[in-house]
């Protein structure tokens, strides 16, 4: 039997605060979910940014249910025409949906969401195929924008999987997955700022309250007061020892030095070991500040299990993740990339100076995640026109069409560097193992970028990775074990009375007789 596999899509978008035009939305998400060779995904994830009015997300899910709605109907209506058109779609999944706007009464849709949280603008909306294969679900908030409330932050979601087919094998197995949003901070000199709300959310973004799990006098009586920050992007998070981002200048010219985007992981980290690198979760008892107390193995263990880094758990972050290409503002006269192919400023080109690539391989964020080869564009920063203008080669042009929606004119703001702002990265669970979008666990068929929608100045982001249960379950193994056992019996004893003279002789002459009987009963 192979082993089973979990379908997922995730995707990233940052609504500028926007509701979504539900027909547009759809007709593009139609188009990712159409690349799809598996049918529909069982689960789909949304990593929202921005998803309301800074009033309205601070408030809650009153103000913020009419903005998750819309996205609810996109994606019911998408899976419906994937359905419809699909040339091998599975009929009885067809003949029990409606459509999502104006369908027959009575029929269920394709999806149901089964959670959404938020923290400030930053939300993550679950929804699943079949609720019943969802066994538990855990959340985690982490805000790290100006003294640590949500207009920047993360929101995470931890699901326990038991598929279709587990539950009729009748098997205990279950996947466990860890889905977290995140809007990190802006602008393009603040990488260490960005490096510091990813530590921010290794460090704050857990499944439990710590207390519950640690000695009563493991915590100071008052929490430490955040840095007081200056640079409009937030309070600092707790500072980790991970090793320094290079200043501006120093990132430029290394930008320069590498210019394939493409090298192989391992060297670029075997490159940076001499890096003063520490790791984010404590693994040793103790902490070499005296302030802290002494914390057993088993507490350190379960610090780990609360936290994103469970090892038993598949993680994936998506998210505005806001790294650019750039330290600095773009100055009048830079060149931006092209859509062109044929051009010698084609996007490509630009996507050796991500800052996102150089700060993951040298171990100062996303430590440990993997990414699927970008091939499509950048997502940020665009400037949605009324007319396409006809100088500016990323502009496109008037009546043209992409997945049936007529294409929005655009072009690159010009006072922000172009930039893979929005991305999914993932990380197998402990013993995935494996190298490269293909090994390990996780199988990704799908990275790609949305196009441009009116509603925002960032592209959408979707990935489709496949999860690969760690094993099939045999239905039969019960069986082949009492089979296995009495050739265990028949060799084990075989094996002693052999071994011995007596034994010997006794097999010997048993050997003897069979044979004189067999060459007798022939005669």
């Amino acid at each position: 039997m192979a082993p089973s596999t979990l379908d997922l899509f995730i995707l990233t978008f940052n609504c500028a605060k926007n509701l979504i035009d539900t027909s547009v939305f759809a007709s593009h998400l139609h188009g990712a979910l159409s690349q799809k060779a598996t049918g529909l995904p069982d689960v789909v994830v949304f990593s929202l940014q921005e998803v309301a009015p800074l009033s309205y997300a601070f408030i809650g899910p009153y103000f913020l249910n009419p903005y998750y709605a819309r996205f609810g109907e996109a994606l019911n209506l998408a899976s419906e025409q994937v359905l419809a058109t699909s040339p091998d779609g599975d009929d009885e999944d067809a003949a029990s949906v409606s459509q999502a706007t104006g369908g027959s009464q009575g029929k269920t849709q394709p999806y149901t969401l089964v959670r959404a949280n938020n923290v400030g603008m930053t939300a993550i909306l679950l929804y699943v195929r079949d609720p019943d294969s969802i066994r538990k679900i855990e959340e985690a908030e982490c805000g790290f924008g100006a003294a640590d409330m949500g207009n920047k932050g993360a929101v995470g979601l931890r699901v326990t999987w038991r598929g279709r087919g587990q539950q009729e094998q009748d098997s205990d197995q279950a996947t466990e997955l860890t889905f977290v949003a995140a809007h990190l901070a802006a602008m393009e000199w603040n990488t260490e700022k960005r490096n510091a709300n990813w530590r921010s959310i290794v460090s704050g973004l857990t499944f439990a309250n710590p207390r519950s799990i640690l000695p009563e006098d493991a915590f100071p009586a008052r929490r430490a007061a955040p840095t007081p920050d200056r640079s409009g992007a937030g309070d600092i998070g707790p500072r980790l020892p991970t090793g320094d981002s290079p200043d501006p200048s120093e990132a430029e010219d290394q930008d320069q030095a590498d210019p394939d985007p493409d090298d192989d992981d391992e060297e670029s980290e075997s490159e940076s070991a001499s890096a003063p690198t520490a790791p984010l979760l404590p693994t040793t008892p103790q902490d070499p500040d005296h302030d802290q107390p002494r914390l057993s193995p088993a507490h350190l263990a379960a610090l780990h299990a609360i936290s994103v880094y469970k090892p038993t758990a598949h993680l994936f972050v998506a998210g505005d993740l806001n790294y650019r290409i750039s330290a600095t503002s773009p100055p009048p006269d830079a060149t931006f990339p092209s859509v062109d192919p044929a051009s010698p400023s084609h996007h490509p080109a630009f996507l050796a100076r991500d800052q996102l690539t150089r700060e993951r391989r040298a171990r100062r964020t996303l430590h440990g995640l993997r990414e699927a080869a970008v091939c499509f564009g950048p997502t940020y920063k665009f400037d949605v026109l009324a007319e396409p203008a006809a100088e500016d080669d990323a502009a496109v042009s008037a009546g043209a069409t992409e997945n049936g929606v007529a294409v929005v004119p655009w072009r690159f703001a010009r006072h922000r560097w172009p930039g893979w702002c929005d991305r999914v990265l993932f990380l197998d669970a402990l013993g995935g193992g494996g190298k490269g979008c293909g090994g390990g666990m996780i199988e990704t068929r799908v990275y790609e970028a949305l196009p441009v929608m009116a509603v925002s100045d960032h592209r959408a982001v979707g990935v489709d990775p496949r999860v690969r249960l760690p094993v099939p379950v045999d239905v039969h193994a019960w069986e082949r074990r009492a089979a296995a056992r009495r050739k265990e019996l028949v060799v084990g004893w075989t094996a002693l009375v052999w071994s011995t003279p007596a034994g010997a002789a006794l097999m010997g002459t048993a050997l003897a007789l069979g044979a004189g009987s067999w060459w007798f009963l022939r005669g």
